[in-house]
């Protein structure tokens, strides 16, 4: 028995060696192959946590310094967070302490400086764009196309390659630095290049990961050829193996088991601690509030003595109280109702007094009210007057020595241009035409004096006043292509002289200020609004919009100020005074006139008439 001991166990140990040189001649090689993964593994998430951290530093943000803490966004199950959070608890940005936080949902990133997302997992990137646009969030991406991002990293070997773009990171109010400007990849080109080189590499290493496949395919070839003989030789160890085995199997089970209701019988001893410390918890709340309720039950036994004390001295008072009405009711009575009357007549009294006392303070400041108006109101027409009375008189005598300017000029220019050098020449030209300008001016001032003095007001139809302008036109809109479209237009109760410089201004300006390589096209319409403030029939407002150069909103408030200019006169001819025409005649009809304009698309000018 002891001899048969003897040659099993030699037999088993000899069996185990075998096994064992082989398995380890296997995990060998396995960890070759893995350690030369893992190691390239660690390096390339290391530098990827690296570069992250470098494009955090090397990027300004608006108020940085009123940040506590420098935060960074993980879009997506990326484990380049455990890399993050690692490298967070060595490094800070910029003197700040790092926090890493995870997001699942585009629409859930917020309060972040910095987001992170690789092009694995689908996202859109257009897409986190809007939704970060205005929130100072740097966006950095991975393996995504070249300049669709704010940075974008591709992984080059052990390391990694970016490119930036400059005008989204601009938009977003952030600042580049000048050394990352410089490392980054600058072309698409560029960009394809590495793409291509990536491709390279990993076909190399696929092409390596295939050979290893291989080597391990033929080791585990040589190994079952080794289990093969040792099967074939030692057909008793088997047998003997399969009863061990089963024996093993059984004692695993049960130890399993064992563990299992160790584990079992573990949680619920720590269940019962937990519950036990609930019930301690509990009972001792319960304590202190029963404890609480028995100061308060006291309390209650003490006021409820007090109020039967209360109670017997109210009964008492409550049958002397009796004793007494029965004598004083008639009294009481009476006194009552005299007392009512009493206060009856002084608050009628009061009430009269007060009223004509208002009545009276009131009718006074409103007479000094109406006094101070009357006067302000005949002042500010005297001064009208005046101003008037002045422009006309300045402009129209200003007119005689402008017109023997002009007759000389012309007579210069007539009978001594032959005596005259070109510079000469240039200079009465010059002069001419200057004195041509000076004439529309007062022209037009003298038109711009006299406009609002008729009220010789009728009905009007502008839709024969649109018709006379078009003829007036015709050289003008045959020349440019213009079209004037006009929509259903009322009639007016106005001047219509007025009324028609109105519309001959704004419809000449649509013309004149429009691009010449485009056609004008004007378009005239009508509608009615009846709840406008300060006219119980309500107004017509009317527009007249172009497709011209359109009016910078910076220029709103001068646009209708007299001799008002925004362009040269070598681009647009005029005076500057016609926009200033059309304010005083609405204004003169009880309206008012506005303007809405995009630069490069055109302008629409409104005004409105009372009904």
């Amino acid at each position: 028995m002891m001899d048969n001991k003897v040659i099993l166990g030699n037999i088993s140990f000899r069996k185990l060696s075998i096994v064992t040189i082989v398995l380890f001649f296997a995990i060998s090689t396995f960890s070759k192959i893995w350690s030369q993964d893992t190691s390239g593994e660690e390096v390339r998430r290391l530098q990827h946590a690296i570069f992250v951290f470098n494009f955090g530093q090397q990027i300004g943000w608006k108020n940085f310094d009123k940040l506590d803490t420098f935060k960074i966004g993980v879009l997506g199950p990326d484990r380049t967070i455990i890399d993050l959070k690692s490298m967070a608890q060595k490094r800070k940005i910029s003197g700040k302490p790092v926090e890493v936080i995870r997001f699942q949902f585009v629409k859930n990133v917020k309060d972040i400086q910095l987001l992170y997302v690789n092009n694995k997992y689908n996202y859109s990137v257009e897409y986190i764009l809007s939704k970060i646009e205005g929130k100072q969030i740097l966006l950095v991406t991975e393996d995504y196309n070249f300049n669709t991002s704010m940075i974008n990293m591709i992984n080059v070997g052990d390391s990694f390659r970016y490119e930036i773009n400059e005008q989204r990171i601009k938009d977003e109010g952030f600042t580049i630095s000048s050394s990352l400007k410089k490392h980054a990849i600058t072309s698409s080109e560029k960009w394809r290049g590495l793409y291509a080189h990536t491709e390279e590499s990993l076909e190399k290493v696929l092409e390596e990961n295939k050979e290893h496949k291989e080597a391990i395919k033929n080791k585990e070839k040589q190994i079952k050829q080794q289990e093969k003989k040792i099967i074939s030789q030692e057909k008793v160890i088997d047998t003997i193996a399969n009863k061990v085995s089963e024996k093993n199997k059984w004692i695993e089970e049960l130890s399993v088991e064992s563990r299992l209701r160790k584990k079992k019988y573990e949680e619920k001893l720590q269940i019962e601690r937990e519950l036990e410390k609930n019930i301690q918890e509990q009972l001792e709340f319960i304590k202190s509030q029963e404890d609480k309720i028995k100061i308060s039950t006291q309390e209650i036994e003490n006021q409820r003595t007090y109020l039967e004390a209360q109670n017997k001295q109210i009964k008492l008072q409550e049958e002397i109280l009796e004793r007494q009405t029965s004598e004083i009711s008639d009294q009481k009575k009476t006194n009552l109702l005299l007392t009512i009357l009493a206060a009856f007549i002084l608050l009628g009294s009061i009430l009269l007094y007060w009223g004509y006392s208002l009545k009276k303070k009131l009718s006074k400041e409103l007479q000094e009210k109406n006094k101070e108006i009357q006067r302000q109101s005949s002042d500010l027409e005297s001064k009208n007057k005046e101003l008037e009375q002045f422009a006309y008189i300045a402009s129209h005598d200003l007119q005689e020595p402008l017109n023997t300017i002009s007759s000389f000029i012309g007579l210069l220019s007539e009978d001594y241009s032959d005596k005259f050098d070109e510079v000469g020449k240039e200079s009465l030209t010059f002069i001419q035409n200057a004195s041509e300008r000076m004439k529309r001016l007062i022209d037009g001032l003298l038109e711009y004096s006299r406009l609002g003095r008729t009220k010789d007001f009728t009905v009007v139809n502008l839709n024969t006043i649109i018709e006379e302008i078009e003829a007036d036109f015709g050289v003008i809109l045959e020349k440019t292509n213009a079209v004037i479209n006009v929509g259903n237009i009322p009639q007016v109760y106005g001047s219509e002289l007025e009324l028609r410089l109105l519309l001959q201004n704004l419809i000449s300006n649509a013309i004149k200020f429009t691009e010449e390589s485009i056609a004008p096209i004007v378009t005239i319409s009508a509608n009615q609004i009846l709840d406008a403030p300060d006219k119980p029939s309500g107004v017509w407002e009317f527009s007249v919009k172009d497709n011209g150069i359109g009016i910078p909103i910076k220029h709103k408030d001068r646009i209708f100020a007299i001799f008002q200019r925004l362009h040269s006169r070598d681009k647009y001819q005029g005076t500057g005074i016609g926009l200033a025409h059309c304010k005083k005649i609405v204004a003169s009809h009880g309206g008012t006139i506005w303007f809405d304009s995009i630069v490069g698309e055109g302008s629409t000018f409104y005004f409105t008439i009372p009904i």
